[in-house]
């Protein structure tokens, strides 16, 4: 839901869309909310190196083509991805500059109620990924944002401010600085 609102918002902002060896659930559509690849051509393309991040979760294996990074930057818009903890630290491992957010559930059992109510899921997937969430709790820190979404308008909030305030750093708006840099260092001269 905060991916979907921080989209139709935000036109600078491209959704990266993940591949997965995972069956679609109902009114999934592929190429839209993943791209739905067979285990083995997954592991043909992972062997390649044409994956930016991977991870394996619950039984199944996700992935960011570099493909998304490519379009994305022929766009000149913001890539959004929507990754297990598991892909975040392989790039933060590589020293990726990016913008790293942790969105929390309210409550251990506030995330169970959530998965239950989906009803996408049997219950040894539940199970699975109730037990992930304990683990995943654990690399919080690592994160430079936090977003505890337990009311959908303040966490809304919280992550558009992220994104506003990482697009006016330093070094993002040192390209777009030097026109202006450059006006004043003539009046320096003319001065």
């Amino acid at each position: 839901m905060l991916i979907e609102r921080l989209l139709a918002r935000d036109q600078g902002m491209r959704f990266s869309v993940s591949c997965t060896t995972r069956q679609p659930r109902e009114g999934e559509e592929d190429g839209v909310d993943y791209h739905f690849i067979s285990r083995d051509r997954f592991e043909a393309d992972l062997r390649a190196g044409r994956f930016f991040e991977h991870a394996e979760f619950s039984g199944n294996l996700y992935g960011t083509h570099f493909q998304e990074l490519e379009e994305a930057a022929l766009q000149r818009r913001d890539l959004l991805l929507d990754i297990e903890v598991q892909g975040a630290r392989q790039l933060q491992e590589k020293c990726i500059d990016a913008v790293y957010i942790f969105v929390v559930p309210p409550s251990f059992k506030g995330l169970e109620r959530r998965l239950r109510n989906r009803n996408t899921e049997n219950e040894a997937a539940i199970e699975r990924r109730l037990k992930q969430a304990v683990h995943d709790m654990a690399e919080i820190g690592r994160y430079q944002y936090i977003i505890i979404n337990d009311e959908l308008e303040e966490a809304f909030t919280q992550l558009q401010s992220i994104v506003i305030a990482e697009r006016i750093r330093w070094h993002r708006m040192e390209s777009k600085l030097g026109p202006a840099l450059d006006s004043f260092r003539k009046q320096n001269t003319n001065v």
